[in-house]
């Protein structure tokens, strides 16, 4: 556990920075789901930085294209990028773009950023695995004010329909989106049992506890004939006192002073 929280501190401090010298991003809901995506590519998945294209590797979609720092410090923390790479974010000529991009960044498996599309392209890739009898999970992390999208339920009924328990989704419930409260904007609640009444096996968690984020994804994994759904209860900002619950933090950069007062923040926490 501890050499867990000590990544996802390394994720969340690469997350500021990121935003902080690009002068632009996502550091919310980034914030949000480092727990997470730290279980994932460092416990979790079958993924190598060295034979990042294996066919039987696992794989992951970010749906929520726009948490891109989140995806890319981790990338980095696992090998996956270099540090001059992450020098080029959201830069004119830079491969680290604002959303992530299959063709040109090493371990993206799926370009994302028009809420929706990417848990449409994971059900895909699960049925792929399938029709291909491949062993390889596919993953796929959405916000909670995605799920308004109504792709979103399309690509749910199709994951239930074909039976994908190859396929592990995690909702983001933070509860805000760049408007303000879900519930203000387009309340998606009960989502829980939104998703069991589409047939997915229905998981609630702490996305912030090390333990009940793996032990959801232990259960998914010994899930049969059905996909599942992870409802992880999260918090915007998290780790950064000003940021925490503040819907602003949406898309919104970091003054000097306050990337600063982030990482003292931060490092007081490890």
């Amino acid at each position: 556990m501890e050499e867990l929280n000590n990544i996802s501190l390394n994720i969340r401090k690469e997350i500021l920075k990121l935003t902080f010298e690009a002068g632009s991003g996502h550091p919310g809901g980034s914030l949000s789901i480092a727990d997470i995506m730290t279980v994932l590519y460092f416990r979790e998945m079958n993924i190598d930085s060295a034979d990042s294209k294996n066919i039987n590797r696992d794989r992951f979609v970010l749906s929520k294209g726009h948490a891109a720092p989140a995806l890319y410090a981790t990338l980095k923390e696992r090998g996956f990028l270099t540090e001059n790479e992450m020098k080029d974010f959201r830069q004119v000529n830079g491969i680290l773009q604002g959303h992530p991009d299959m063709k040109h960044i090493n371990g993206i498996d799926m370009t994302t950023g028009s809420l929706g599309q990417g848990i449409s392209t994971a059900v895909g890739m699960a049925i792929a695995g399938k029709l291909d009898k491949r062993d390889y999970r596919v993953y796929c992390i959405l916000g909670d004010g995605e799920i308004e999208e109504g792709q979103v339920w399309e690509a749910a009924m199709s994951a239930s329909h074909y039976k994908l328990d190859n396929l592990c989704i995690v909702i983001d419930n933070n509860n805000l989106q760049i408007d303000g409260e879900i519930t203000s904007v387009m309340n998606s609640y009960p989502i829980d049992e939104k998703f069991a009444s589409f047939g997915f096996s229905v998981i609630n968690i702490n996305g912030h506890n090390f333990n009940e984020i793996i032990r959801a994804f232990e259960k998914a994994k010994k899930t049969k004939s059905r996909p599942t759904a992870i409802i992880a209860k999260t918090v915007k900002g998290k780790g950064v006192s000003f940021m925490e619950n503040k819907a602003e933090w949406h898309g919104k950069a970091p003054s000097k002073e306050q990337y600063e007062q982030a990482i003292l923040e931060l490092e007081k926490i490890g």
